[in-house]
């Protein structure tokens, strides 16, 4: 079984109003329940605003380090999944499962060596 990250592509500027986002986040939790009753659930995390990140930079034996996203954009990562499937086409179909629910586009990219741990 390989591992697979689910990266949740949300627009910049502030979360939807509860009336929106409550039945959103119903369904996302849905799809994680499914997810940890398949036993494809491996971790998952939403992220604060890019406005609280650091970008570090190594400059040979120093670094820089530089507040705020590394790149201006439209979108950001909002969150993330990480999920043990068979195969790229069960890794999608949570990836369709989850972009359901969250109404986002979903990025799935299966991770280096395959597993977490």
């Amino acid at each position: 079984m390989a591992h697979y990250l689910l990266s949740i592509y949300q627009p910049d500027g502030p979360a939807p109003e509860p009336e929106v986002l409550d039945p959103i986040m119903r369904d996302v939790e849905a799809v994680n329940e499914e997810m940890r009753d398949s036993g494809a659930w491996v971790f998952a995390a939403g992220l604060h605003a890019p406005s609280t990140a650091t970008v570090v930079r190594a400059r040979g034996d120093e670094a820089d380090m530089t507040d705020g996203p590394y790149i201006e954009g439209k979108e950001h990562i909002g969150g993330f999944t990480v999920v043990e499937a068979a195969d790229l086409d069960a890794a999608l179909e949570w990836g369709r499962k989850l972009s359901r629910a969250t109404t986002l586009p979903i990025e799935v990219r299966p991770m280096e060596g395959g597993s977490c741990g």
